[in-house]
Order: C-alpha cells, then structure tokens, then sequence
C-alpha cells in the first residue's frame, strides 16, 4: 500500500465523483480510477459503489475512511519531527463544536492552545451536535469534542467544563420581556423555536424535558439546527425559545433573555475524547483544557 493510494481513497471518497477527485489532486480521472482499483486489489474488497450516475462507499470504504485519515496525518506528523526542534510538540487535531453554544468555552481553549503549542494545527468543525460528535469520536474521525453531558454509555471518556441554566428568549415587544424572571409554565401556550428533535441536541432536550417537568411539550412552529438562528428568528418575532444562560451575551438586537424562577434546568457543557485515540498531540491539549476550562465545583 502506497501513501499516494491513500490520499487518491481520501478524495474519491470526500468528493463522491472520480471527476472532481481527480481535478484536486491534478491527474487525469483514468490513473485515479486505476489507483483506487490497485488500493481494493491490495485490501481484497470493493472500497467504492460505482454506477454511471452515483459514487459511494462500500461497507468496507467507510470503515478504512478513519484509519486512512489518521494515517495521512501520522505522515504530515513524521514531516513537522524531521523539522521540529527536541521538546516541540507538533502535529494535528479535530475538534468539533455545536456553535453559539461554545462561545465562551470554545475561545478559551483555542487560543490558550495556540499560545502554548504554535506548532499543533487545529481543525474545527462547527454545527456539530452532541449525538453526531459520539457517533465521529468513536469513528476516530473527530479527537475532541466540545459535547452535551450526561453522555449515553459508551467508551468516550468526558469531562464537565461548564454547567448554565435554562432561561426563556423572547421578542423585545413580547408580554414577558420585561419581566425579572417567568414561571416556565407562563410559555405553555406559545410558539416554540427549536433544535430539531431527535437530533442528537442536548439543548433540544433538555429543554423538552424542563417543559415536559412542568406540565407540558412545547409547541415548536420550526426547527433550526444553528442556536444563533433560533436567537435570530425568535428576534424577528416567530417565537420563543429556551436556551443556556451564556447565551444571553450574544443576543441580536430583538430579542430578550429572561431567568426562569423555580426549580432550575441545566445544560452541562462537556469535552469529550476517545481513550484509545492514538493522537501523541490529545494528552497535551487535554491538560490545557483542564486549566483554562476547569471543571466546577
């Protein structure tokens, strides 16, 4: 097996078409298509499904996708040690975030990182929420995750970095706007701005569930997978919403945040990592985390 064979796997398989594959590595689409048959030759199994009108993945092509990512950057990795002075510590990592949500959090950690480690590439991946984050830690797609906790049970390991209360945002001109607080029953009978449901947001359900505790299911009106559009639309006065506290600092102009009273909901903000992530550059960035997003008492 070849590197170059890797990054021709890589490509055809981020691009689904053996065309525009070959037009980012710049070769002509007959050796590409001849490279990607030596690479399933060597595994001994089809890696594509190819038709005259679709390219996909077999079974066996997204379970080697991972391994040819990590191997890719294990080789990027040898490169930077041939030029990296003793001590430095060099080399790549994923980390994914959900959005608006983060954006305390998220900040903190990246720029301490650059600060302590300028020789580490970081990645970011934004939109990215609690259930989709699992499912590509467990891949090996992704190294850390910012996440929703409690995690269902899995192998990933996690950590709390942040825990903020449920508060209500609604239009400026709304009844309760300029209320101190609201009882969260006082929203039962309005038009809900929402993740989507069985999405894999902890936000979605956290505030369902804080909703569901007090008598009723919110009436959601719309669906929106961005939290700092559920704060716009709510802004242009389609609805309510239920969000974390930190939320508050990043309102457009619009919209207000209101405390709820009683019995307080909580998201939990979380890091969460595979323990057999392979990386040599995670244990460094996870001690970063530990002290400029340490857990709360």
């Amino acid at each position: 097996m070849e590197i170059r064979w890797l990054e021709s796997f890589v490509a055809v398989a981020e691009e689904l078409h053996f065309g525009r594959a070959a037009s980012r590595l710049h070769v002509a689409q007959s050796p590409l298509s001849q490279t990607i048959r030596k690479l399933e030759k060597d595994i001994g199994v089809p890696l594509f499904d190819r038709s005259t009108r679709s390219v996909s993945l077999t079974a066996a092509g997204r379970s080697l996708l991972p391994h040819a990512y990590r191997a890719l950057e294990e080789v990027e990795v040898a490169r930077q040690a041939a030029h990296a002075s003793v001590g430095t510590v060099y080399g790549h990592l994923t980390v994914s975030f959900t959005g608006a949500i983060n954006h305390r959090t998220l900040p903190r950690l990246t720029r301490a990182l650059r600060r302590a480690y300028p020789d580490v590439v970081l990645s970011l991946e934004g939109r990215v929420v609690t259930g989709d984050a699992v499912a590509q830690l467990m891949r090996g797609t992704l190294d850390v995750a910012f996440v929703g906790l409690p995690l269902d049970p899995s192998p990933l390991e996690s950590r709390l970095i942040a825990r903020e209360p449920l508060g209500a945002v609604v239009p400026v001109d709304h009844p309760l706007a300029q209320r101190a607080t609201l009882e969260l029953t006082e929203l039962r009978d309005e038009d809900f701005i929402m993740m989507p449901s069985g999405g894999g947001s902890d936000l979605e359900r956290t505030a369902t569930a804080a909703c569901v505790a007090v008598g009723f299911r919110p009436r959601v009106v719309q669906e929106i997978g961005d939290p700092f559009m559920i704060l716009t639309f709510v802004a242009a006065g389609m609805g309510v919403s239920l969000v974390s506290e930190g939320m508050s600092d990043i309102l457009p102009h619009g919209a207000v945040y209101v405390p709820i009273a009683g019995p307080q909901a909580y998201l939990q903000h979380g890091l969460a990592w595979s323990p057999s992530n392979p990386s040599r550059v995670l244990p460094y960035v996870l001690e970063v985390a530990r002290e400029v997003l340490p857990t709360p008492g």
